[in-house]
């Protein structure tokens, strides 16, 4: 057949394929349903068996014009052919030969066309050959990942092909590519080229193979997943069921939606959040972080961002009501006033930062709650004693596990708006160690230009603290760090004066201890004789809670009395307290210590308020030593040898031998040795103790002194007069030697203590010794 096409060409019914090539040398099944193709097909049937089979460019003509088809095709052979029903002809054809296609016309009912035979080309047999084998190997591949079967007799041919060429048409009818790159392969007539073409197409085919399997297999994977997060989700929504929770993910996350809108979040910040919603409602709510993050957005709802409380602005209210609260502390009362003023004058002004410094007991706690409610504010306390982590400031990050806000957002949640009075309790015991230094971290906070932005770790979105009032707390300043003082407004609060326990203890302390020990007024009273007795016998504090507790312990015991209806006991008063509290635990300081030789009254400042400390001082024969004892501080022995060396200076004008320290040795110690004690206010003090251990003179029990002294013997200025002065007319101090230079200071000293304490002012140490000396 080749040969007789070669020779003169062959006119042969012809059937055109839409998207379809026959390939020579390989066997096709196809259906056959035109009028034209079917008529072709039984021409050649009714002959030799033989037609040509062209494709059509387009598809989608009906009827093709010679115009319409490729020239280049193959003349094919029907091995089988079978009627269908609808007119239909089912054939396989095998192709013999490449053609090149002229005189296409339509005759008796279908296409004709004159077949040439096409000769190939060789121009790299060896090359060819290489191509062959490798294309054998890979076709296998292809088969494996396609999944492609193949008939045994198929796979069999395919093992037996050894001509390039063929094994190029084979391999290209098998392969899933589109019609035109198939008509491409038929077209080429150079093996070599055309086994190239088939390889490279080869390969992509097995790659797009690969990635198939591979994309199929993590969608099996993803859907196998999903089955079992929606088998587990069904388990979960079905035990929420039979709890009785209802809400859905999705109802969680449009609730957390409503309250983002509704909020005061600056809108820049907003968009995160919107983002955080988004991956807990995507999120399934058995994971861990999804309790992170649903956490994480309870905490940033709670917290006030927009909400405010009204300040009270009517002055003579807030005043009264301070006053129902405490008695004295005019001048916190007053700057409190002084705030309102400012307030309704200039409605946006910033919050004060106050800082209340005072002994334990004076009422600094108190206070704060009360100007809260005076004010009309919300209260929350932070306590700051013993903090040293920075993060109870700021807060932890949230990549932390059991992570938490810091304690200011904590406060502000609690608080539930955003201006409360925030009370930092204890501010002078804060510490720091390796985990950071709080109190660098309070100065953000208390800053009143960077608070309007104040960060939080755990947030993580700047919140606005710059209309909070704060109201700090501390006993003494000398621990806060120097930075974080200068921000806040100091505000010192004095120990209280026996008036003033008085009076607190009748508004009070007394009413208060009645309610909670379930008495009434007829069944306890306190006259001011037996209150006056309590605070002098059995209390001897600068602040009110001791004094508190005795009252409260006088009435439990009267309770007792009244339940037990005990006899036995008289009734409470000036006469019979005793009999209630015990033998007296303090007495005047002239009737506990008569005067003596070598002890003096000094006076001195702590944490704890004023205190009257004992100076003891005693010659003994030796050879002019200076012995200190009483655990005492540099600044103090300095002091200790220059008053020493002051009355060694004054020998003669205390008559007294010029070398008589060189025959005597001098102790000085001051009792409470457990105690650390130290600064410079104790100069006049020992001198005098000194002057009077080494003249044998006694020195008055009823006075108390306080000053610094130089080898000049002059007396120099001193602080916490007032706080020492309290202290001395508690323990029944009639007369105390201060410094002239402090004269100013004895204005801070209430009238009632001025008039029962006798006040001498002195420059020098003569000036003392003249005094204190008998």
């Amino acid at each position: 057949m080749t040969d007789l096409i070669n020779k003169e060409g062959l006119k042969l019914p012809l059937v055109a394929l839409r998207d379809m090539v026959v390939f020579p040398r390989v066997s096709t099944s196809l259906d056959v349903g035109r009028k034209e193709s079917v008529a072709a097909v039984r021409s050649a049937a009714g002959n030799d068996r033989y037609l040509i089979m062209l494709m059509q460019k387009t598809p989608e003509v009906e009827m093709p014009l010679p115009e319409d088809l490729y020239t280049i095709g193959t003349v094919a052979k029907i091995e089988q052919m079978l009627q269908l029903p609808g007119g239909i002809i089912r054939i396989l054809v095998k192709g013999v030969s490449r053609v090149r296609v002229s005189d296409i016309e339509r005759n008796t009912g279908h296409l004709t066309g004159t077949a040439v035979d096409i000769e190939e080309t060789h121009e790299n047999p060896m090359e060819e050959e290489a191509y062959r084998r490798n294309i054998m190997h890979r076709f296998f591949d292809f088969l494996h990942e396609t999944k492609q079967g193949l008939p045994d007799k198929a796979i069999t041919e395919i093992r037996n092909i050894t001509n390039p060429g063929h094994l190029a048409d084979f391999v290209a009818s098998q392969m899933q590519m589109p019609a035109d790159k198939k008509q491409k392969i038929l077209e080429d007539t150079d093996v070599t080229d055309r086994i190239k073409q088939v390889f490279q197409l080869l390969n992509e085919e097995i790659e797009i193979g690969e990635i198939e399997t591979r994309i199929n297999a993590q969608v099996r994977s993803h859907m196998e997943k999903e089955q079992r997060d929606y088998f587990l989700r069904q388990k979960i929504k079905s035990i929420h069921d039979q709890l009785g929770d209802n809400i859905s993910e999705e109802e969680e996350a449009e609730e957390y939606r409503q309250k983002l809108e509704k909020s005061g979040i600056p809108k820049e910040y907003k968009a995160k959040l919107r983002k955080e919603i988004a991956r807990l409602e995507t999120m399934p709510p058995m994971m861990a972080e999804s309790a992170i993050i649903r956490n994480y957005l309870d905490w940033v709802f709670d917290i006030p961002w927009t909400e405010e409380s009204k300040d009270n602005l009517d002055l003579e209210k807030t005043k009264q009501m301070l006053d129902e609260d405490h008695y004295g502390l005019e001048k916190i009362k007053e700057r409190i006033l002084e705030y309102l003023s400012v307030r309704i004058l200039s409605p946006e002004s910033k919050g004060p930062i106050l800082c209340f410094v005072g002994p334990p007991g004076v009422g600094k706690t108190s206070l704060a709650q009360s100007i809260a409610r005076a004010l009309g504010r919300n209260f929350a306390r932070i306590s700051l004693g013993g903090v040293h982590d920075e993060a109870e400031i700021r807060g932890h990050r949230r990549t932390y596990i059991g992570a938490m806000p810091g304690r200011f957002i904590e406060a502000m949640q609690q608080a539930k708006t955003i201006n409360p009075l925030l009370l930092l309790d204890e501010i002078d015991k804060v510490g720091n160690d390796f985990r950071g230094d709080p109190a660098s971290a309070l100065l953000e906070a208390l800053d009143p230009e960077q608070n309007k932005e104040f960060h939080d770790n755990y947030i993580d979105i700047p919140y606005d603290l710059s209309k909070v009032f704060f109201i700090a707390t501390a006993n003494t300043l000398s621990t806060i760090p120097a930075a974080l003082l200068d921000r806040m407004e100091v505000i010192s609060l004095s120990g209280y004066t026996e008036g003033e326990k008085l009076e607190i203890a009748k508004k009070y302390l007394v009413p208060r201890q009645r309610k909670q020990n379930g008495l009434k007024a007829s069944q306890i009273k306190f006259s001011d004789t037996l209150l006056r007795k309590i605070i002098r016998n059995y209390t001897r504090e600068a602040g009110v809670r001791e004094l508190e507790r005795t009252i409260g312990s006088l009435c439990r015991k009267v309770a007792k009395k009244v339940v037990m209806h005990d006899e036995s006991m008289p009734e409470l008063s000036a006469r019979t307290y005793e009999k209630y509290l015990g033998p007296v635990k303090y007495m005047p300081m002239a009737e506990e210590h008569p005067s003596a030789v070598g002890r003096v009254n000094g006076l001195a400042w702590t944490a704890a308020g004023g205190e009257v400390l004992d100076t003891e001082a005693v010659a003994i024969p030796g050879k002019g030593r200076l012995i200190l004892t009483g655990r005492l501080g540099d600044v103090m022995k300095e002091s200790a040898t220059a008053a020493y060396t002051y009355v060694k200076s004054r020998a003669s004008d205390l008559k007294l031998k010029e070398d008589f320290w060189e025959k005597l040795d001098l102790h000085l110690h001051f009792p409470e040795g457990a105690v650390p004690k130290d600064g410079p206010s104790a100069g006049v003090t020992i001198a005098t103790a000194i002057a009077s251990a080494v003249t044998g003179r006694k020195v008055r029990s009823d006075t108390a002194m306080t000053g610094e002294i130089n080898l000049l013997g002059e007396v120099l200025p001193i602080g916490g007069v007032k706080e020492k002065v309290l202290a001395a007319d508690q323990l029944g101090i009639k007369q105390v030697l201060l410094p002239e230079k402090n004269r100013k200071d004895l204005e801070e000293v209430p009238d009632d203590v001025k008039k029962r304490v006798h006040f001498v002012f002195v420059k020098n140490a003569d000036d003392v010794l003249k005094h204190a000396l008998m």
